[in-house]
């Protein structure tokens, strides 16, 4: 790998494969495993992730005190004042979305990679060190935590709106922190759970369950 963000290359195929026995093959891959977990569900990930939430609040927040601004503006300088926040937000929106797609994309990527390597061979020893119990519900938790602020504050919040007393301005404000919430907790939660399937089935080797409905149209177990 030329730099920290570059991603390990796929195995090769078994073809041209030249490990000089399986001892070499587990060890290169345990060096790539290690460096795409940590790519995938390590602590920085997650505060990455956070920190690009944090961006997006930051944006839309400023996008909302615009609408607040325009709902009850009363001069020109209040207009003046909305549009310039309506800017500064979109500069802190937009690149964080990019961010977060870009991160999406990566994961996916990450994901495939750990199919891969993971499918070359089995080391009990080794792999332990990739389960991560304890990052995994750190992951969970914290990610549900977000996702139940986030629900609170589209839901329950805009039910408990005093009309004239609470503007549409600010309702639209509280609505959009909420879902960014929501939508960073759900992309922590998903990634904990797929650590988790990964870890099932490529390391542990514990089967997928069977669909009770096959394709013809017959139930099976």
């Amino acid at each position: 790998m030329s730099s920290r963000s570059a991603l390990p290359p796929s195995p090769p195929p078994v073809e041209i494969r030249t490990w000089p026995d399986r001892g070499a093959l587990l060890a290169d891959r345990a060096f790539i495993l290690g460096a795409l977990v940590k790519m995938h569900i390590g602590p920085g990930r997650l505060g990455l992730l956070w920190s690009w939430g944090a961006v997006g609040a930051l944006g839309w927040a400023l996008i909302g005190t615009a609408f607040v601004a325009f709902e009850q503006s009363s001069d020109v300088f209040s207009a003046v004042f909305g549009v310039i926040m309506l800017a500064m937000g979109a500069c802190c929106l937009v690149p964080a979305v990019i961010l977060v797609v870009i991160g999406l994309r990566r994961d996916q990527e990450v994901r495939r990679l750990l199919e891969q390597w993971g499918a070359l061979d089995r080391d009990p020893a080794s792999d332990a060190a990739y389960r991560l119990p304890g990052l995994s519900l750190v992951w969970l938790l914290g990610s549900f935590a977000l996702c139940a602020c986030g629900l609170y504050a589209c839901f329950a919040v805009p039910a408990g709106a005093v009309r004239g007393d609470d503007t549409y301005g600010l309702m639209a404000l509280v609505m959009g922190l909420g879902f960014i919430a929501w939508l960073i907790g759900l992309i922590g939660i998903t990634k904990a759970f797929r650590h988790r399937r990964w870890v099932l089935r490529t390391l542990l080797g514990v089967p997928a369950p069977e669909p009770l409905i096959s394709v013809g149209g017959g139930a099976h177990r």
